[in-house]
C-alpha cells in the first residue's frame, strides 16, 4: 500500500470560455504543480467543482491527470456518491486508471448513521483494492467522523486516510494521538497541521503558491521554525481568504495570476466581485518577496 504523506493540491477543473473542459490547461496545470515539487495532485475534489460536473467529466478528468502525472506524483481521486452502488463505480474507474488513493465522503442528504456510514466504506472496499481516505467535512455531510468513528472506520483493512475539514485544530490533534494518518484539509491550519505532525495538508492555496507550501513544509520538516513562521505569514493572506470569500473562485483566481489558468467556476457559482478580485490580488502580492 502506498504511503501518501505531505502536501496534496486539490487541482482547481479548468474550463475554456464556452464552459466545456479545458483538457490542455488541466494537463499544463498539473505538470506546474509537479514541477514546484507537489507530491499529491487530487481530482474532482470540491476545489475542482465535482457537483457540477458530469460522471463522463469527472472520468475524463481522473484518466487525464493519471496519464499526464505518469508516476510524476500521487494521485487521489474523489469517488464519492449518495448511492453506494455509483460510489463502487466511481472507484473502480478511478482503480482502473491508477489512483493511489479514492477520497470518500460518507452519504449525504438524510444519509445514514453510523452503521450505515460503516456499510457504506465497507462495501467499497470490498469492491476495490485502492486505499480510501475517508472525508469529513460534516458542515455539507450532516455526519461527522469523529476519532472515535474513524478507529471504528479504521477496522476495514483499506481505510487508511482521513481528510479533515472541521476546520478544528483540535480534531487534528486528537486524530495525531490516535496514530491516525490525518490530511487537514483546512488553508488557514496548514502550519499549525504540518508543525503537529499530522500525515499530510490539502491545500487549495497549493493552487496558487505551490512553491511556498513546498517550502512552508521543508522548513518546518528540518526545525527552522521561525523561519517557517516569516513564510507563513506571506501565505496566509490567501490561505484566509480561501476560507473568507467563495472559495473555488479565490482559487481559480489565485492560480490565474500565478500562472495557471483555470477560466471560471461553473454556474451557479458567480465570478468575484471587482472588490474581491483586489483582495486576491492583494493576496498574491502579499506572497511575493519584498
Amino acid at each position: 500500500m502506498t504511503n501518501l504523506k505531505g502536501i496534496c493540491v486539490p487541482i482547481c477543473t479548468p474550463f475554456t470560455d464556452s464552459g466545456t473542459l479545458d483538457e490542455g490547461a488541466l494537463a499544463a496545470n498539473i505538470d506546474s504543480l509537479i514541477s514546484k515539487g507537489i507530491p499529491i495532485i487530487a481530482v474532482n475534489g470540491g476545489t475542482g467543482e465535482f457537483p457540477f460536473l458530469s460522471e463522463p467529466e469527472k472520468r475524463k478528468i481522473a484518466e487525464i491527470a493519471a496519464k499526464r502525472i505518469n508516476g510524476r506524483a500521487k494521485l487521489i481521486v474523489q469517488t464519492s456518491a449518495i448511492r453506494t452502488e455509483d460510489a463502487i463505480e466511481n472507484s473502480k474507474h478511478a482503480e482502473s486508471v491508477g489512483a493511489d488513493a479514492l477520497l470518500i465522503l460518507p452519504p449525504y442528504f438524510e444519509g445514514p448513521g453510523e452503521a450505515g456510514v460503516h456499510w457504506h466504506y465497507d462495501k467499497i472496499a470490498k469492491a476495490v483494492k485502492t486505499p480510501l481516505m475517508v472525508y469529513n467535512i460534516p458542515f455539507y455531510t450532516q455526519f461527522d467522523i469523529t476519532p472515535d468513528v474513524f478507529s471504528r472506520l479504521s477496522d476495514i483493512p483499506t481505510v487508511a486516510y482521513i481528510k479533515d475539514s472541521t476546520a478544528n485544530f483540535m480534531r487534528i490533534e486528537q486524530l495525531n494521538r490516535i496514530g491516525a494518518k490525518v490530511f487537514c484539509g483546512c488553508d488557514y491550519l496548514n502550519f499549525s497541521a504540518m508543525a503537529s505532525g499530522a500525515a499530510g495538508v490539502f491545500t487549495g492555496s497549493g493552487n496558487v503558491v505551490p512553491e511556498l507550501i513546498v517550502r512552508l513544509e521543508q522548513l518546518i520538516n528540518s526545525g527552522k521554525i521561525n523561519e517557517a513562521r516569516k513564510l507563513w505569514k506571506r501565505i496566509q493572506p490567501i490561505s484566509l481568504l480561501l476560507w473568507t470569500l467563495p472559495f473555488n473562485p479565490v482559487a481559480k483566481a489565485g492560480s490565474a495570476l500565478t500562472g495557471r489558468p483555470a477560466g471560471v467556476c461553473r454556474k451557479p457559482v458567480l465570478s468575484l466581485s471587482a472588490s474581491e478580485m483586489q483582495l486576491v490580488k492583494e493576496a498574491v502580492e502579499a506572497s511575493r518577496e519584498n
